[in-house]
């Protein structure tokens, strides 16, 4: 039987860079190659499936170079993701959200995904990833009893959603000081993609700037530009 390693030793693998991963929506078994295992890692209200393995092979080209960008910090009150997605929106079409407006935005988006997830089982089935993300970890039940807080804290699953839903691509990165085994640079690196298709526009989609999210540990989300 293979070895199973504990969330302890996978995060320490990720951190200290002897291991290179990507995240992706559900353990499925097409994730998992002869030389790279599957893994599950991550809190309660943000988990993720990890490929630990000597390399990711292919993949979209942004996925592989580390990059530099300027932070905007994101209020943390439980919004941070819906905060950091609505300004970097706005920002993308040159607009400037004051406080309040960011804080109203940030919970529209929050309440959309709930429309779409928990009260509309059409819409509901054009989501298959988000929903496989969301019941690993809780019944789809639970889940819609906990978005209508609104400190509610969105991860992989929202952005599955806000994506697809908004036609906008998304791209997390961590901080470099977090993957060497230094501990310090200050590079960021890109570990998820979503909604890649919208980068490319055509007849029927206008092309959309991407939304650059900065993932930096205790489930914190901030905005790079």
């Amino acid at each position: 039987m293979a070895k199973k390693f504990s969330n302890e030793i996978i995060l320490e693998k990720l951190q200290n860079g002897s291991a290179n991963f990507e995240l992706v929506s559900s353990p499925i078994s097409s994730i998992a190659s002869p030389n790279s295992k599957a893994y599950f890692f991550g809190g309660n209200s943000s988990r993720f499936f990890a490929r630990i393995g000597p390399s990711l092979g292919g993949g979209s080209p942004a996925m592989r170079k580390l990059e530099r960008y300027s932070v905007e910090r994101v209020t943390g009150d439980g919004r941070c993701l819906f905060r950091a997605l609505v300004k970097g929106m706005a920002f993308n079409k040159g607009i400037a959200l004051n406080p309040q407006e960011e804080r109203e935005n940030a919970d529209e988006l929050r309440m959309a995904v709930k429309e779409v997830i928990c009260n509309n089982a059409h819409e509901r089935n054009l989501y298959e990833e988000a929903l496989i993300a969301i019941t690993v970890d809780e019944t789809l039940k639970r889940y819609c009893q906990r978005i209508i807080q609104p400190d509610f804290w969105g991860g992989e699953s929202e952005l599955l959603v806000l994506s697809k839903l908004c036609k906008q691509p998304i791209i997390v990165y961590i901080p470099e000081r977090e993957h060497t085994r230094v501990g310090w640079g200050s590079g960021f690196m890109p570990i998820a993609e979503y909604g890649d298709e919208f980068t490319k526009g055509s007849r029927k989609l206008k092309q959309r700037k991407v939304v650059r999210l900065l993932y930096s540990g205790k489930n914190h989300y901030d905005l790079l530009v």
